[in-house]
């Protein structure tokens, strides 16, 4: 098997006429998984995505929020860079090695939402055929334009230098609804200048993995020796940028729930003022399987204790709601603004 530095030496970037660009042994591999979508970008048809094409609900999203799962765009316009190689990471995360991309040496934001446009009608192309295709979402998903945009697939979006230009666009289509944004918090000055330029999704999302710096070392693993005070800054600005906001824990059993974790967690939640916590277990799924596994994965019962016993620590929250399939429950701050189901434009 060949080490980290092998894989990121055969997958380092290369350029092309001056932009980035993923080598050809990685656009291989990642177009087993992805559409790709120009240079540096990527779409993913998820399983929730294909379910809900073919008659059910969708994703937990939908039950939460009420996104349109059928017509979800889950993309990334940083495929293959991230400044974090956390340990649950379905992502080949080894790969990943570049952290910051230049103005001048990636696509424009016209350019990935167009190709991934087009990436994505391809993947649900295939989906007719299906007996369960429900033609009606099929035809929507297929023809219309998507009106959820997930930028979070894989790598860490806030590194593309264009993001906030991209973000306004798909939030002056009419055709769009809901924009979320997944960030690992290590670019705090990203979201700044997201605030300064009015270009915040309609909801923006951190990731939380450790309640202390010494477990986010751990399990975070950041390229930046300041890696835990980024997050810190991150989760200060997030306390007052006028968008939906929610923290997303990932709880790994046997690794960051411990009880004497939960003061930790509280405090940043605290810290971040969020409208929304997310509490998920860990999935063994894709390339964190060779990582953690299966044993690491909390049982939805499990999930909801923890989610009790962090609520007994942050009386300015309450249990919302809960999705038992996909091992998750919902936290809103009491004194939010925001209804749960985003209205229409």
């Amino acid at each position: 098997m060949e080490s980290r530095g092998e894989a990121e030496g055969r997958l380092e970037e290369r350029f092309v006429g001056g932009r980035i660009a993923l080598k050809d042994a990685a656009r291989r591999q990642y177009s087993k998984s992805y559409g790709l979508a120009g240079n540096h970008s990527g779409v993913q048809i998820c399983l929730w995505n294909k379910k809900s094409i073919q008659g059910h609900r969708g994703c937990y999203k939908v039950k939460f929020y009420g996104i349109d799962c059928h017509r979800c765009a889950q993309m990334s316009p940083a495929l293959a860079w991230c400044s974090e190689a956390c340990v649950f990471c379905w992502r080949p995360m080894e790969w990943m090695k570049r952290t910051a991309l230049g103005e001048d040496e990636v696509d424009e934001p016209d350019f990935i939402i167009a190709e991934t446009v087009k990436a994505r009608r391809k993947l649900v192309s295939g989906i007719k055929g299906g007996p369960k295709c429900d033609l009606r979402k099929f035809n929507e998903a297929f023809k219309l334009f998507p009106s959820h945009w997930a930028i979070s697939l894989s790598g860490e979006p806030t590194i593309y230098p264009k993001l906030g230009r991209m973000i306004r666009k798909l939030r002056e289509n009419p055709e769009v609804r809901t924009v979320f944004l997944v960030t690992n918090g290590q670019e705090p000055e990203r979201l700044a200048q997201l605030s300064r330029d009015e270009s915040l999704p309609t909801q923006l999302y951190i990731s939380l993995a450790a309640p202390n710096e010494e477990l986010f070392g751990k399990i975070n693993r950041s390229v930046h020796k300041d890696g835990w005070a980024r997050l810190m800054r991150s989760l200060e600005l997030m306390a007052g940028l006028p968008c939906r906001r929610v923290i997303r824990l990932t709880l790994i059993k046997g690794l960051n729930d411990a009880d004497d974790a939960l003061a930790g967690y509280s405090a940043l939640i605290s810290k971040s003022k969020a409208d929304f916590v997310e509490v998920k277990s860990y999935m063994a799924l894709g390339f964190s399987r060779k990582r953690l596994g299966p044993d690491f994965m909390a049982e939805h019962w499990q999930v909801m204790q923890f989610a009790k016993s962090l609520v007994a620590e942050m009386p300015d929250y309450r249990i919302e709601d809960d999705d038992e399939i996909s091992r998750i429950v919902l936290l809103k701050r009491k004194d939010s603004p925001f209804g749960n189901i985003i209205a229409n434009k």
